[in-house]
């Protein structure tokens, strides 16, 4: 197979969830980041029987995460949106051997995998709108993509409505202390880019899951406690998406930015630490929210963690409700 016979999409298979979850391998050919041949996987939320599907959704996850949230997907499908999502190119199930975890040199090689998997999504749900739910770096990637495919198509459909969970807007810091942070980028971006970045362990992860102090259980295997290594190659790539989008996108569609109150960054994890968004800074996410264009709403959620959804109770019920809330406001749900 070449890269330009496309993405070729196998068969429904049994998902690491087990009961109820499906998955298909998209191969989307050799590496132009040259790490031999890269996959997509698609994983979806098996419809049951009495559950009528009057549209779907398809989540885009962050960096270092893959798609875990089976609360989420029942959500969704309480209220008729069949649940699908999708772990990009050397990111959790699509991550092979030799891989190194994320990484890509453009962010625009994500649109492959997520047009193949907005392309299962209609297969699947011919007619349907579709709500595309993104999270993290994830929040970043959905926006450029649904912006490139819009101009390259002339509509947004069968996309219907953006949700945002705690999305990257911009790089942690000052302004003066990003610009020759970014300038620095460019170079070491295109002369090392495969050099990870000296950086602190995370404690996002022992935050939420069930061997720390979360109540969360997924696969530390595919989402590691720690963090996965960040490059310079691959950070460079952010920052040009980051540029992008501050120039202005259009989406094409309603859009709903989830994020904390607050931010509680580099600080030694405390209870507090369960009650903010210890990843991001959650000012860059209402800063840069007018730029994905057209009808955009940001919700600020009290005590809300970076992936709102996996909050303290209070919270993440409150998280909830404002999709639900605007679900039903934009005739999806």
């Amino acid at each position: 197979m070449t890269a330009a016979a496309g993405p070729v999409v196998g068969p429904w298979g049994p998902d690491v969830l087990g009961e109820g979850y499906e998955q298909r391998t998209v191969e989307l050919g050799p590496d132009p980041d040259g790490e031999g041949d890269v996959v997509a996987v698609v994983v979806r939320r098996v419809p049951r029987p009495e559950e009528e599907v009057r549209g779907a959704v398809l989540y885009v996850h962050g960096f270092t995460d893959y798609f875990f949230q089976t609360a989420l997907a029942d959500f969704f499908a309480e209220r008729g949106l069949a649940f699908l999502a999708v772990d990009l190119r050397r990111s959790g199930r699509a991550r092979r051997d030799g891989h190194t975890a994320h990484y890509t040199t453009d962010l625009a090689r994500h649109d492959e995998e997520l047009d193949a998997a907005l392309g299962v999504v209609v297969e699947e749900h011919p007619g349907v709108p579709v709500v595309v739910l993104a999270h993290s770096t994830g929040g970043l990637v959905a926006p450029l993509w649904l912006d490139r495919r819009r101009r390259r198509l002339g509509t947004a459909d069968p996309v219907a409505g953006l949700v945002l969970n705690s999305p990257w807007f911009d790089l942690q810091g000052t302004d003066l202390q990003r610009g020759p942070v970014t300038q620095a980028l460019r170079v070491l971006g295109r002369l090392r880019p495969h050099q990870e970045i000296p950086g602190g362990l995370s404690t996002y992860g022992p935050s939420i899951h069930s061997s720390g102090t979360g109540e969360w259980d997924f696969d530390v295997a595919l989402k590691p406690l720690e963090g996965c290594p960040v490059t310079w190659g691959w950070l460079n790539a952010v920052r040009r998406g980051h540029a992008r989008l501050h120039r202005g996108l259009d989406v094409g569609v309603p859009s709903l930015v989830l994020r904390s109150a607050r931010s509680d960054l580099g600080s030694p994890y405390s209870e507090a630490s369960d009650r903010a968004d210890i990843v991001l800074d959650v000012r860059h996410m209402s800063r840069w929210a007018g730029c994905l264009g057209g009808e955009v709403e940001v919700a600020v959620l009290d005590d809300a963690r970076h992936d709102v959804f996996l909050s303290l109770p209070a919270p993440r019920a409150a998280a909830y409700d404002r999709v639900g809330r605007w679900l039903v406001e934009h005739g999806l749900g």
